[in-house]
C-alpha cells in the first residue's frame, strides 16, 4: 500500500477525497430525518466542512486557504454575493424579455413573505454543499497539481453532469442543451468569485442569491411565493430563437464573470484593500 501511495500520490489523494466526501454525504443521510431537515438542514454542510478541514490539515493548511475562517471581511462577501446573484438573475431575465417580449408583473395575490424569507434558509445548505464539493478543497487541489484552466474544465464538466443526469432533465433535449452550456458558465462564475475574493463565502452568496431569485424573486406563477412573475408563457417552435435566448443569457453571465475577475482593478476595491 505504501508503495502504491508513493508511486501514485495524486491519484491516491483524490481517491481519499472522493471516499471522504461520499462518506460525509452518506452519514448525513442517515442522521437527517425529515423533521431535522426541515428545521436544521445543515448536517451535510457541517460534515463536509469537517472533511474539508481534515484534508487541509493533511496538507498542513487550514480552512483559511478557501476563506472559510470567520472574519468580517469573509462574511461580508456573503450578503454582497446574495445581492449580486439575485440582481444578476433579474437582469438576465430582463434582457431575455427584451428579445422574447416577456414582461414582469408584481405578484397580485397575497405574497407569502414567510415562504420567501424561509427560502434563504432552506436553499443555503443546498448551495453550500455544491460549493464545498465543486469549488472547495478538491478544486483548489486540482489547481495546485495542474492549473486553473484544467481545474475549471474538470469541475465545470462535473458540475454540469450532476445537473443534467436527472431523469426528468435527460428526457428534455432543450433543457439538456440549456444546462450543458449554462452550468459550466455558472461554475466559471462561482470559481472566479472564489479565486478573486479568496473566500468561499462569495460564491456561496452568489449561488444562493441566484437560486433564491429563481424561486422567490421572479417566477412564472402568480401564486404568492415570489415578488414578481411573468404572465406570458413563452414557447419556442424552432431551435433558432431558443439558441438566441441561450446566447443572451450566457453572454450576460460571462460579462458578470469578467467584472468579478477585474474586481480588484476597481477604484473602490483598491481603496478597500489599502485600508
Amino acid at each position: 500500500m505504501k508503495t502504491l501511495i508513493s508511486k501514485y500520490p495524486i491519484i491516491c489523494r483524490f481517491i481519499v477525497i472522493i471516499v471522504l466526501y461520499g462518506l460525509a454525504l452518506f452519514v448525513s443521510g442517515l442522521i437527517e430525518t425529515p423533521f431535522l431537515k426541515r428545521y436544521f438542514p445543515f448536517t451535510s454542510v457541517i460534515l463536509l466542512i469537517v472533511v474539508t478541514w481534515f484534508l487541509f490539515k493533511i496538507d498542513k493548511k487550514s480552512l483559511k486557504h478557501i476563506g472559510l475562517n470567520v472574519s468580517f471581511r469573509n462574511l461580508s462577501f456573503l450578503p454582497i454575493g446574495i445581492i449580486i446573484g439575485a440582481v444578476a438573475f433579474l437582469l438576465a431575465k430582463y434582457f431575455r424579455g427584451l428579445y422574447t417580449g416577456a414582461t414582469f408583473e408584481i405578484t397580485t395575490s397575497d405574497i407569502n413573505y414567510s415562504v420567501i424569507l424561509y427560502g434563504f434558509y432552506s436553499i443555503l445548505p443546498q448551495v453550500a454543499i455544491e460549493e464545498l464539493l465543486f469549488r472547495g478543497y478538491a478544486f483548489k487541489k486540482t489547481i495546485e497539481v495542474s492549473n486553473v484552466v484544467k481545474a475549471n474544465l474538470i469541475f465545470g464538466t462535473l458540475f454540469m453532469l450532476v445537473h443534467i443526469l436527472d431523469r426528468e432533465v435527460i428526457q428534455n433535449k432543450a433543457m439538456v442543451l440549456f444546462l450543458a452550456i449554462t452550468i459550466p458558465i455558472g461554475h466559471l462564475l462561482f470559481a472566479t468569485a472564489l479565486l478573486k475574493s479568496k473566500t468561499l463565502f462569495f460564491p456561496i452568496g452568489i449561488h444562493l442569491g441566484n437560486n433564491w431569485a429563481t424561486r422567490h424573486l421572479l417566477t412564472n406563477y402568480n401564486n404568492g411565493d415570489s415578488v414578481f412573475y411573468i404572465p406570458e408563457h413563452i414557447t419556442f417552435e424552432t431551435w433558432t430563437p431558443f439558441i438566441i435566448v441561450i446566447v443572451i443569457w450566457n453572454v450576460f453571465y460571462l460579462l458578470l464573470t469578467y467584472v468579478i475577475w477585474k474586481w480588484n482593478d476597481f477604484p473602490f476595491m483598491k481603496k478597500r484593500k489599502s485600508t
